[in-house]
């Protein structure tokens, strides 16, 4: 098989396209979705929820917040580990619950959480049992009767209930049913998931990879375990290499050629033409991290600075925050990786205006922060 040669430039071009951030807008939420694979859930909110910025990043203020509700609602798109995927998707996962905590020999790991379920099988039955005839309920609603608590020196120490309810998610035995507030509804899987075939796990996998460079455009072949979605594609698509970046990759081919015509951008810290941040210093060459971590005197950027992409290139960070209750979004600074022109500063000032709309809020801009342009 031929192996592509990519510049930097191309290569951008095809993972700005694949994740419909050209010119061309997607229709839809639904088609976004089932293009992109998924949207990430988080509680994050300094600008706004994640799934939701990465849909107006796409869909612009056309995107109605409801809309992502109504959808949860009425299982076109459903939550599985705080991710959100077409519902007809979960046919692909089914198979790996089946085999849960893996095929094959287990690692000792693997063994230590199956062991930790078995030890708690009067609470996993009890789980079944009351969702079977209260559900959907919350976490807190569900007593706590595992014999073995959990242990861990994180925050999930004796969560005995949020982890076993985590490990019968992975085994297909109960599914997010919807939110109370910022809590998840618990409820019996076969009243959540489509009674669709279930896909076998080779073929499943096979298919989730072709998907995921479908929304990528580029991927390794390899890439360090993620602990959500991964970041590679396996066998999916054909090799390329890349001018100037080491070792070889992944290519979707019916986007090699294509005509290219780019937009200005704001984006999710979490969006996932970012969210590989090793993909994104070498095709982009683009320096980032997300600071909400880190103390107020360390950050370069600000909490939650959202990468600027104008083109095929992202050439800056946007450091702003939604002050609800002051209802304005107020602008703190504009961190330029490249000189803005003229028009980049036009359509980086228009899509931040844009935003102040569609968030509802007044737009607070000081004196100095994206002035002419260059």
């Amino acid at each position: 098989m031929t192996v592509h040669r990519l510049s930097r430039t191309d290569a951008r071009r095809v993972a700005v396209q694949a994740q419909l951030l050209d010119s061309r807008r997607p229709p839809g939420l639904l088609d976004l979705v089932r293009h992109l694979t998924l949207l990430q859930l988080d509680p994050t909110a300094a600008v706004a929820p994640n799934a939701d910025l990465v849909a107006w990043s796409r869909l612009g203020s056309s995107y109605d917040r409801g809309e992502l509700t109504t959808a949860l609602r009425d299982r076109t798109l459903i939550e599985l580990h705080a991710l959100v995927r077409p519902s007809e998707d979960l046919a692909l996962f089914r198979a790996e619950m089946a085999e849960w905590p893996g095929a094959g020999e287990l690692r000792d790991w693997q063994k230590s959480l199956r062991d930790w379920v078995k030890a708690n099988e009067a609470c996993r039955l009890d789980i079944l049992d009351r969702l079977g005839s209260s559900g959907p309920l919350t976490s807190r609603e569900i007593p706590d009767t595992c014999e073995v608590p959990w242990t861990s020196t994180g925050w999930t120490n004796n969560q005995n209930v949020i982890r076993l309810l985590g490990f019968m998610v992975q085994r297909g035995e109960v599914a997010t049913a919807g939110r109370k507030g910022r809590e998840r509804l618990w409820d019996l899987a076969t009243r959540v998931y489509p009674d669709d075939p279930v896909v076998p796990a080779e073929e499943a996998l096979r298919i989730l990879d072709e998907r995921r460079l479908k929304a990528l455009g580029i991927a390794r072949a390899r890439a360090p375990k993620s602990p959500m979605e991964p970041n590679d594609v396996g066998e999916a698509g054909e090799p390329a290499v890349v001018e100037g970046v080491k070792g070889t990759w992944r290519v979707d081919p019916s986007l090699l050629g294509q005509p290219f015509s780019g937009r200005a951008a704001l984006l999710s810290p979490f969006d996932r033409l970012v969210h590989d941040r090793r993909r994104t210093t070498e095709l982009f060459e683009f320096d980032y991290q997300l600071e909400m971590y880190k103390p107020a005197a360390q950050r370069r950027w600000g909490y939650f600075a959202l990468p600027i992409l104008y083109g095929d290139r992202l050439v800056g960070k946007l450091d702003a925050t939604a002050d609800r209750a002051a209802g304005v979004l107020r602008v703190d600074a504009v961190h330029e990786d490249v000189d803005l022109t003229q028009a980049m500063t036009a359509a980086v000032r228009g899509e931040i205006e844009d935003l102040a709309r569609w968030l509802g809020l007044d737009l607070r801009l000081p004196r100095g922060v994206l002035p002419g342009g260059h």
